[in-house]
């Protein structure tokens, strides 16, 4: 698997930061979570986007990458619905205000056809997205974890907001019963939004 551009790329952009040694172990971690993957042919893409998330994610939290807006991290078990949804809507409405991210404790090889479709339909692309795992370095750089009450253990890091949304799981639904779903997350992200961001009062 030819890995040598992404990491000469991510060692650049993280010089400083990381020796080019630990960007490469990064790297190669990631590329090892998507052994599995049904089309080889796009891992080193993956492990390249997943590898820039989890090393920001640690510059993050450990203060070498200053955090200018609030960091969320939604979870589902296989980061192909829920926390995908949440993610986007999440990342629309707060119009770069809010940084988001998303993971899986088992993720999926694609994200659910019928939660991409009914996201299309309200104009927010998922097309490009992938499922992600979840790691302890997007946890640890978070503000705000929420979990879909699908009894996901993340780890605990004192200092962080934590919260579990009971929502259905979109896998096996229509497009139809996606709609809904999606309607719901809708509802609590613009309330968590509007907690993260309280509207100044004159």
């Amino acid at each position: 698997m030819e890995l040598t551009g992404a990491g000469k790329r991510l060692a650049a952009e993280f010089a400083g930061i990381f020796s080019a040694e630990t960007v490469e172990e990064v790297l190669h971690d990631s590329a090892l979570r998507w052994m599995d993957a049904p089309i080889q042919v796009h891992v080193p893409i993956l492990a390249e986007r997943f590898s820039r998330e989890r090393l920001r994610a640690v510059a993050q939290a450990g203060g070498q990458i200053v955090k200018d807006v609030p960091e969320v991290l939604f979870v589902c078990v296989h980061n192909a619905g829920r926390s995908q949804m949440a993610a986007a809507l999440l990342d629309h409405h707060a119009g770069g205000k809010v940084h988001v991210r998303s993971a899986g404790s088992t993720p999926a090889d694609e994200i659910n056809p019928a939660v991409v479709a009914a996201m299309e339909e309200i104009g927010l692309d998922l097309s490009k997205e992938f499922p992600k795992p979840l790691t302890t370095e997007v946890v640890e750089a978070a503000d705000v974890v929420v979990t879909m009450g699908c009894g996901d253990a993340c780890p605990i890091f004192p200092g962080k907001r934590y919260l579990d949304w009971e929502l259905t799981d979109p896998s096996g639904k229509s497009v139809d019963e996606v709609r809904s779903i999606r309607d719901e997350i809708d509802a609590r992200v613009r309330v968590l939004l509007a907690e993260l961001m309280p509207t100044p009062t004159s």
